[in-house]
């Protein structure tokens, strides 16, 4: 009984934020209400928002890909449909929280032949599983700006349990809560079998590598009487 009036006080603390929000800050979290995404997670994401402390991913300044070894040679692969957000403030349950999205739909490589038997059922198999999505559960820092973010990726339906080595590194020179973009590098090793790719696997490496260079802006709220000035001044 406490489980089920727990999660209907986290519902409807959502469905306030989301409602007293404006039409942008409700489209941070759009992506990912659709019931893959815990609630409370998501709460917590829109009131890093409120308070400054969510940086979004600028996906047309970021590269999110992966790199594996054949017998030919190393294939890279690169999407440019993906989004999301890490959460780093003052707060302990703010601290390094991360969404990401990707559209597997949106994969490119080097050759139209490589792409589309990436592409096909024997790999990511985009028609049946069009999204990739990446939960983080646990961030903490190894250095100033070095830091662990482990998490819950799936992948074809599948979900696996995965480390991210991170750097982060502020675009200017304030700290790092304090600075308006972030430059966010992240790396891991995946086996593809466990995903449900095991083909080819006398000619395509087991071990893939997971790759990002994000570029993350800080969320800024604008006041309506900021709205109204910035309104006023354009026209």
């Amino acid at each position: 009984m406490f489980n089920i009036f727990k999660h209907l006080v986290t519902m409807i603390a959502l469905l306030a934020i989301a409602g007293t929000a404006p039409a942008e800050e409700q489209e941070l979290c759009e992506s990912f209400m659709d019931g893959r995404v815990d609630e409370s997670l998501l709460a917590g994401m829109l009131s890093a928002a409120e308070d400054g402390h969510l940086f979004r991913i600028k996906p047309g300044s970021s590269q999110v890909g992966f790199c594996v070894e054949s017998k030919l040679r190393r294939i890279e692969g690169s999407f440019s449909d993906f989004r999301g957000g890490m959460a780093l403030g003052a707060g302990e349950g703010n601290n390094g929280q991360t969404l990401v999205l990707i559209r597997a739909d949106s994969l490119d490589t080097q050759g139209a032949l490589v792409r589309n038997l990436l592409k096909s059922e024997n790999f990511f198999d985009v028609e049946r599983y069009p999204d990739v999505l990446f939960i983080s559960n646990r961030f903490y820092w190894t250095g100033k700006q070095t830091a662990v973010l482990k998490g819950d990726l799936t992948l074809r339906g599948i979900t696996r349990p995965i480390n991210f080595a991170v750097t982060v590194t502020p675009m200017d020179d304030r700290t790092t809560e304090e600075a308006g973009t972030l430059e966010v590098k992240a790396t891991a090793t995946i086996n593809r079998a466990d995903f449900g790719m095991d083909q080819l696997d006398n000619f395509v490496d087991g071990d893939v590598t997971l790759c990002m260079t994000v570029q993350a802006q800080k969320y800024e709220k604008i006041g309506l009487s900021e709205r109204g000035r910035s309104s006023s001044t354009s026209s």
